[in-house]
């Protein structure tokens, strides 16, 4: 393949991708059957700082318009951090990991049944609620819920289709870049929408440079913290075979400070939104109930102190599923791969292990500071979800993620140009 043609092919992915993701924007401008808009506007105008705010975020502003998309990606992203958990807590599916490509299909069919069976469930919760909301829906009933519950569902799966898509024939990442078009495509309105709040008085015009001001140094120190490695040294001994030697080189084992993402960010605001949740939908209208909740709204000591302690705890549980010392430790040593002065063997995984454990701890930390430092913002003021710290995390993640791929992409096709052309030279 010439150099022309992986250009054109790399070319051609960037354009299908951005076919994809128009459809997908596409998607979310086209209703629900049945839902008043009039009334649609007043429910989400007064409850834009509970979980129909944060779910708004990754659906791209499809709640706010209730959309076919409504649900977004949730669902599918959802199923797949589950039956990651359980691969690494059972043993069925630990043996499925352990077959490769096939386990590996069957792990993918096993999350597309759990993504439709949470769109479903999570359907007819979003129908029971709409209902629930005065003269929302236009013609209530048994019709009104499955059709929901019919549209919902199959939105779901086709993004989770339009995604596969964007993994295999794009530029890769299909799933992460929906949720990040869906935030970038809205960060305008979200703009036009501080700007306008300035304009009234609502915020003060010092209030709003200091928040631009936050922004940026908030994403500057989102990509030096995803940039941040620790690269631990790993030696291969000398081997002789016949009159030559091989081996003798060194290379690193590099560990991120952030090896969970924002899935902790996402766990924590979705199990501590719950009980807002309910109170938004009206689906309880206990007092009791509603004392409760309302301790769980931004900038409630309690919200903050649960938000950082989930957050935490995810990193470090995420962390340890996704990352094995013990594994690592055991394919060094059959390698023959040793870090200086650590014996191989159980030595080799409790100090990488001790290593993981602190740089989680600095990533649990930075993922907190991140995504509280404008929950205070958004509590006092009303800044839109968009502007928020889980927004650009997932913003400025993924766009790293991507720009990482097609430079992979090009620096591959570099790299097989120079061997074709250094072999027909000589």
């Amino acid at each position: 393949m010439s150099e022309a043609s992986q250009t054109n092919d790399l070319r051609n992915r960037i354009l299908f991708t951005v076919f994809i993701l128009a459809i997908y924007r596409l998607g979310t401008f086209v209703p629900l059957p049945g839902i008043d808009p009039e009334q649609l506007q007043i429910m989400m105008d007064s409850n834009q700082k509970g979980l129909l705010g944060m779910f708004n975020v990754f659906a791209g502003g499809a709640v706010s318009r209730m959309a076919i998309f409504a649900l977004g990606i949730m669902p599918y992203i959802s199923s797949s951090i589950i039956i990651q958990l359980l691969t690494g807590v059972t043993e069925y599916f630990k043996n499925l990991k352990a077959q490769g490509e096939i386990g590996r299909q069957k792990i993918t069919q096993i999350t597309r049944y759990g993504t439709v069976l949470l769109a479903t469930v999570q359907g007819y919760g979003l129908s029971v609620g709409l209902e629930s909301s005065a003269d929302l829906v236009i013609n209530p009933g048994a019709f009104f819920k499955i059709s929901t519950v019919t549209t919902i569902v199959a939105g779901t799966i086709f993004l989770m289709w339009l995604g596969e898509q964007i993994t295999q024939r794009g530029i890769g990442n299909g799933i992460s870049l929906i949720i990040f078009s869906g935030i970038v495509a809205e960060i305008p309105r979200a703009l036009v929408t501080t700007f306008e709040l300035g304009r009234t008085g609502a915020i003060s015009t010092v209030m709003i440079i200091l928040i631009f001001v936050l922004l940026v140094l908030t994403i500057l120190f989102i990509v030096f913290m995803e940039r941040a490695l620790r690269k631990i040294l790993i030696n291969y001994p000398k081997r002789q075979m016949g009159n030559k030697m091989y081996g003798g080189e060194s290379s690193h084992l590099p560990l991120k400070i952030n090896s969970a993402g924002v899935i902790p960010a996402i766990f924590a605001s979705a199990l501590l939104l719950l009980p807002v949740t309910f109170s938004n939908f009206n689906v309880s209208q206990n007092e009791t109930f509603l004392n409760i909740s309302s301790y769980f709204s931004q900038g409630q000591p309690l919200y903050m102190m649960l938000y950082a302690s989930g957050i935490i705890f995810f990193t470090f549980f995420y962390t340890s599923i996704t990352f094995n010392p013990n594994e690592t430790a055991e394919n060094l040593r059959k390698y023959g791969g040793f870090i200086p002065g650590i014996r191989p063997g159980e030595s080799t995984a409790i100090y990488i292990d001790v290593i993981l454990t602190r740089l989680t701890t600095i990533g649990a930390l930075y993922l907190t500071l991140v995504c509280l430092m404008p929950e205070f913002l958004i509590a006092n003021y009303p800044i839109p979800f968009y502007l928020g710290g889980a927004s650009v995390l997932i913003v400025v993640v993924v766009a790293i993620d991507t720009v990482t791929q097609v430079q992979t992409r090009l620096m591959s096709s570099q790299y097989e140009q120079l061997i074709k052309k250094t072999k027909f030279g000589r």
